[in-house]
């Protein structure tokens, strides 16, 4: 294995695991502190400031008019729809609920491969999209149950369910800009879109934020979102797609679960139940055949 494709496998990894810990951490200041849409505001805004001031250390780059209506729909999907749909879901649903459906993003990505781009899908993989598909309901229809700081766990789920979605669309139109542009390039000028386009939607529960009332703990995890689970994991990603696929980097999605089933629960924010269980274990059987690899393809990418 290349030193490339090392760093880029843990790039991906060092993503899924700030996203394992963001389900809990995230949850944990919703809403008394911020609201979720207010929240998005704070992280783009955030995510923006880092990357304009980092970008002066990469090259400067001109983005082609051609690739401009890609980029816009990197935004809209990537930053805009996948994060109002996850944290809106993350206030009225529960962390491991959240990791579990999250998780679909490999099959969706799939699914949308073979639309878009004609990529085969064989036997095994129908069947893998299938369970998924079973176990994400599993969750949205027959998690009913009252949780702490969880008001309605099925519109939360369907929630978790469109940002799966909207994150397989972003990881499919952001490859080939990959291989045209630095991370920095992209990365800024995505999160300044993201703030235009999120501004209007997101100020009203923004300037509601008592920001100079905020609790010390409430601030730590709030800055954990914005430099870990936004400026972090975004750019290890986008470096990751320079050498690994769009669907082997939803992959890593896998250890998000993982992740945050271990914090949320030993940090007591989260509890297993028999559908949680059923239901994760539909999607990882899914995923498995979703993404497993036959025949003398196997060895690629």
């Amino acid at each position: 294995m290349d030193n490339r494709r090392l760093l880029a496998i843990l790039a991906a990894t060092g993503a899924g695991t700030i996203y394992g810990i963001n389900h809990t951490l995230a949850k944990g200041v919703m809403p008394d502190h911020i609201e979720p849409f207010g929240f998005i505001l704070l992280r783009v805004l955030g995510a923006a400031i880092l990357f304009w001031a980092i970008s002066i250390f990469g090259p400067r780059e001109k983005i082609a008019t051609s690739d401009w209506p890609r980029i816009l729909g990197c935004t809209v999907f990537g930053m805009v729809i996948n994060m109002l749909m996850f944290f809106k879901g993350l206030s009225l649903s529960t962390p491991i609920n959240s990791s579990v459906i999250v998780t679909l993003s490999p099959i969706l990505v799939l699914i949308l491969a073979a639309i878009l781009i004609k990529e085969r899908i064989t036997i095994l993989k129908i069947t893998g999209i299938l369970l998924g598909l079973a176990g994400a309901l599993s969750l949205v229809l027959f998690s009913a149950e009252k949780a702490e700081n969880a008001p309605n766990i099925p519109l939360g789920n369907i929630f978790f369910m469109i940002n799966a979605i909207s994150y397989g669309l972003y990881l499919i139109l952001v490859k080939p800009l990959t291989a045209k542009y630095h991370p920095f390039t992209l990365m800024k000028w995505f999160f300044l879109l993201a703030v235009i386009i999120n501004f209007p939607i997101a100020w009203p529960e923004f300037s509601r934020v008592e920001w100079l009332k905020l609790p010390v703990d409430a601030i730590w995890k709030m800055g954990f979102v914005v430099v870990g689970t936004t400026f972090l994991t975004y750019l290890f990603n986008v470096y990751a797609l320079k050498e690994l696929s769009a669907s082997t980097i939803s992959a890593f999605i896998y250890l998000q679960p993982l992740i945050a089933i271990i914090y949320a629960v030993s940090t007591g924010a989260d509890t297993l139940t028999t559908v949680k269980i059923l239901g994760a274990v539909l999607v990882f059987a899914g995923v498995y055949l979703v993404t497993r690899k036959t025949g003398p393809k196997a060895v690629r990418d």
